[in-house]
């Protein structure tokens, strides 16, 4: 886990704005070095990384890609498995690029883990994400913030919403 506190986190749809739901959690008080992004490769949002749209050939693409990029440079991360990563935060950037021994989980899944993920949620939230297409992952100081992001995440359109903690003991149960 990243912090001391716990987290939270939400699974969205491809189709839901992602930079409104920063936006919600940022007037809510969460500040973006707390938060952290896992895009499926073919997300709307990481499509900007395939093919000509990085190569700045047309100017409204060259401006989508330069306006994402700026975007994503202002959160705690970024991680788009197997295209790349953008890391803000000092505890984002401990976290996902720990040295770690070789695992059998795909990249998707081992960056949840290194989030703080059981390996077995990690999986399959893993294998949601590329059906669904966004994680929103948000490090809390304390238990009852993680609930008010949860009740956010879910008015912002999340699918799923839980936190670290609760998943953990039920796990254990």
């Amino acid at each position: 886990m990243i912090s001391s506190g716990t987290a939270a986190y939400g699974m969205y749809s491809r189709n839901v704005a992602l930079p409104e739901v920063v936006s919600a959690l940022n007037r809510a008080g969460y500040h973006n070095e707390n938060i952290c992004m896992v895009l499926s490769p073919a997300h709307p949002d990481a499509a900007i990384f395939h093919g000509t749209a990085c190569s700045g050939i047309d100017g409204l693409e060259s401006d989508t890609t330069t306006r994402i990029i700026h975007w994503f440079s202002k959160l705690g991360a970024v991680v788009i498995p197997t295209v790349g990563v953008f890391i803000r935060s000092q505890s984002f950037l401990n976290a996902l690029l720990a040295e770690r021994t070789c695992s059998p989980l795909s990249r998707g899944s081992r960056t949840l883990v290194d989030l703080g993920f059981s390996p077995d949620d990690a999986k399959r939230l893993g294998h949601r994400l590329s059906d669904v297409g966004a994680l929103v992952y948000v490090s809390c100081p304390e238990n009852g913030n993680a609930i008010s992001v949860i009740e956010l995440l879910r008015r912002t359109g999340a699918q799923e919403a839980a936190t670290l903690e609760s998943m953990q003991a039920a796990a254990a149960a």
